[in-house]
């Protein structure tokens, strides 16, 4: 089945975290509402998972922030 990648493999998105701190209650927030979203809806799905992909390239970086590390 054909089908067309949020990204290409490799590219990584650019993300400007805030402080770990902040972005670690955000996405346990996310997580929090995505649990609540109905599975047989398409579209509910599709925001979550866009939207948990955003929180968790956002708490990495800002993990990788905090180390000192290139994004």
């Amino acid at each position: 089945m054909s089908h067309n990648p949020l990204r290409a493999a490799g590219e990584r998105a650019q993300v400007l975290p805030g402080p770990l701190a902040i972005e670690t209650r955000l996405a346990r927030e996310y997580l929090d509402r995505a649990a609540d979203a109905n599975i047989h809806d398409r579209d509910a799905m599709l925001r979550a998972a866009t939207g948990l992909e955003y929180r968790l390239r956002a708490l990495l970086a800002a993990l990788d922030a905090e180390r000192g590390e290139d994004q």
